[in-house]
């Protein structure tokens, strides 16, 4: 588990995207943007200095683009998430700047930085932190024992990877949390644990402890009454199904929320594989989930980027006449609707 209270302690946070500042590659830069919008000084990326972020990301309205590291700056947080999750080798300049300045560094890469040498020994010299949110020393697995009465789970799946998940998951939690309802977030992935500066990177935990490694998240936080667990991957996606049946299995949520992207047809980073449908990866979901307790899928999220608000207005309507269920897409509508299926499950198990 990362558990790292400094996380939250940055105030002033410089984003790294050097080159690297697409939607596709940028994600946890776009997150951090708006999510920790209060907490980040600048963005760092050479050749769109001058320009600001809500230009590029279309988040982070205020917070400018620049060429190098801004004064008074407690930390570069890696904004990128690329394919391999390798390290830029142009970009080592700019880290070893930073920690002769004492700067920390967060990164979310798969490749550790605290394994390089000369950047540890710059970091020691300095005193500055390498902080890899990968990084974990998991080695719990499950036991199936109950979670506390009471404390109701909802996590969130989908058709494939990077379609909102983590998004829609923080987006419910912020409704709920606007009721007044007592409702935590559970990080499972590097973005959501630099956002909420504590989690689980399911996708860097030994395979046998996945499922253990979930629970006991879970169980460090059934105090709440709402637990908002993030989901990884797909079930159906041939690289990466196996960190999301250890979610469905590790946390055993009460109720599901589906997420999917409207207008994508093939599995991420496999263009040859065809996205099933959604009846059919609803069913297995349900059939996965419920092997370890009863469960449901309560709300569709719908990724709508590719459309028209008159066509997103649409697909909401069929989505939602076909399977019955609350359909919204979180940007253009809110999360109103997922929140109040959260209630009404609550209100079924509990009264």
């Amino acid at each position: 588990m990362t558990s790292n209270e400094t996380l939250k302690n940055y105030r002033r946070i410089v984003l790294l995207t050097d080159g690297h500042s697409t939607p596709f590659l940028a994600k946890t830069a776009i997150s951090l943007l708006r999510y920790r919008h209060e907490d980040i000084a600048a963005v760092l990326d050479t050749e769109l200095a001058g320009k600001h972020a809500q230009e590029v990301f279309a988040t982070g309205e205020g917070i400018p683009i620049v060429d190098s590291i801004i004064p008074g700056a407690d930390s570069i947080f890696i904004g990128i998430a690329p394919p391999g999750g390798k390290l830029p080798g142009n970009w080592r300049p700019v880290l070893k700047q930073a920690l002769e300045r004492g700067i920390d560094i967060v990164s979310g890469l798969h490749e550790f930085l605290g394994d390089d040498a000369e950047l540890r020994t710059l970091a020691n010299a300095s005193g500055s932190q390498l902080i890899d949110v990968r990084r974990n020393t998991e080695k719990t697995t499950a036991t199936a024992a109950p979670f506390r009465d009471g404390c109701l789970r909802i996590h969130t799946v989908g058709h494939d990877c990077s379609v909102g998940k983590m998004v829609v998951t923080l987006e419910v939690e912020r409704e709920l949390l606007r009721r007044n309802h007592d409702a935590q977030f559970l990080a499972t992935g590097q973005t959501g644990i630099m956002i909420a500066g504590d989690g689980v990177p399911i996708d860097c935990v030994v395979a046998d402890f996945v499922n253990g490694s979930a629970e006991a998240f879970v169980r460090r936080n059934e105090q709440h009454d709402f637990l908002l667990i993030e989901g990884q991957g797909s079930i159906s996606h041939p690289s990466f199904s196996a960190v999301t049946l250890g979610l469905l299995h590790g946390t055993a949520p009460h109720g599901l929320i589906f997420c999917y992207e409207s207008g994508r047809e093939k599995v991420k980073g496999l263009d040859d594989v065809p996205l099933l449908p959604t009846k059919r990866l609803i069913e297995a979901y349900e059939l996965a989930a419920s092997l370890r307790q009863p469960c449901k899928v309560i709300g569709i999220a719908m990724n709508g980027r590719r459309l028209s608000a008159t066509e997103a207005a649409t697909e909401r309507e069929c989505v939602s006449a076909e399977f019955g269920l609350p359909v919204c897409d979180v940007y253009r509508d809110g999360t109103a609707p997922l929140a109040d299926a959260v209630e009404r499950l609550r209100t079924e198990m509990y009264g």
